[in-house]
């Protein structure tokens, strides 16, 4: 289980401020433009359905990018889970930055901060810092979900991933984050166009359903895990924060859900532990390893006090 640290909340490295406002704009509007683009396109499909093209593009897109986010920025990059064979580490990077949830070193060194300073001063998405129950309690939740993204304060990469620093592949992917941000919604518009045999029409909903909408789902599905499983659920697991275990969302999250299991053993590949508890990064993971890509796997043994010292 991990140590908690109990030093002051950690300096925090500021964006000059183009890149704040840039960064606030860009959240803003993808967490906007799903529900915009419903009620936008409902008007121009009305007496039709979305085309079974649109969902088989958005849904291998969606399978993709959020694997990259749960088995690359997080199981591989922020916790160490397992070691990854270079063209693996790559691919989990770039898939990992698809889903458009910021740089991968931002996105780790957050994360680590997360739980260093967990549902205490100085995590940057706990609902419970501040909130004392009635609107209070919903200004956390709000606040955990994504009000925290607007903040526009980062936690400073040099204390937090000094590693992924010390890595050229890594710093020059997380550079590259804008290119495979607008290649994420480009690649629905190519696909649709390309599977239509040329038709606009079918390249422009594709990147509505397959690329926006897509893109946005995934980044609740992600926020859902700082809201929902720190507030909803579960604790089978003393873990001195208040973070839950949510069956419901296992799926769309890709076995993040089992979230307290996860905060009980950080660095552990699976986060499903229990029988019958679905994780499919877990299993993707396992694929990795009889590939021979992925290797030193952190699975979880069968006694309870060893998966909790992992």
């Amino acid at each position: 289980m991990q140590a908690k640290d109990t030093t002051a909340a950690p300096s925090i490295t500021y964006f000059p401020a183009w890149r704040r406002v840039a960064d606030r704009t860009v959240t803003a509007i993808f967490i906007a433009a799903p529900p915009l683009v419903v009620v936008i396109a409902i008007p121009l499909l009305w007496g039709r359905v979305v085309h079974l093209r649109d969902l088989v593009i958005g849904l291998v897109l969606y399978a993709v990018t959020g694997h990259g986010i749960t088995v690359g920025f997080h199981r591989l990059f922020a916790h160490r889970s397992f070691t990854a064979a270079r063209p693996l580490k790559v691919v989990l990077a770039i898939a990992g930055s698809m889903a458009v949830e910021g740089s991968l070193i931002g996105w780790v060194a957050n994360h680590r901060r997360h739980h260093v300073f967990s549902d205490r001063d100085g995590d940057p998405h706990s609902p419970h810092v501040g909130a004392r129950g009635g609107m209070s309690a919903a200004r956390g939740l709000f606040h955990a979900h994504f009000g925290w993204l607007f903040a526009g304060e980062e936690a400073a990469a040099s204390r937090y991933a000094p590693d992924l620093l010390r890595d050229r592949d890594l710093v020059v992917l997380s550079r590259l984050f804008p290119v495979f941000a607008i290649a994420s919604l480009g690649l629905p518009l190519l696909a649709g166009w390309l599977l239509s045999g040329g038709s606009w029409r079918a390249g422009l909903t594709a990147f509505l359903w397959a690329g926006v909408v897509r893109v946005g789902l995934i980044h609740h599905a992600t926020w859902s895990i700082n809201s929902i499983c720190h507030t909803f659920g579960r604790r089978p697991h003393d873990t001195g924060d208040q973070s839950t275990n949510v069956a419901a969302l296992a799926i769309v999250t890709m076995g993040e859900s089992w979230h307290n299991s996860h905060h009980a053993a950080p660095a552990c590949a699976r986060h499903g532990i229990g029988p019958g508890q679905l994780d499919s990064s877990a299993r993707l993971i396992r694929l990795f390893e009889l590939a021979g890509w992925a290797t030193a796997v952190r699975w979880p043994v069968a006694d309870r006090e060893s998966v909790l010292a992992a």
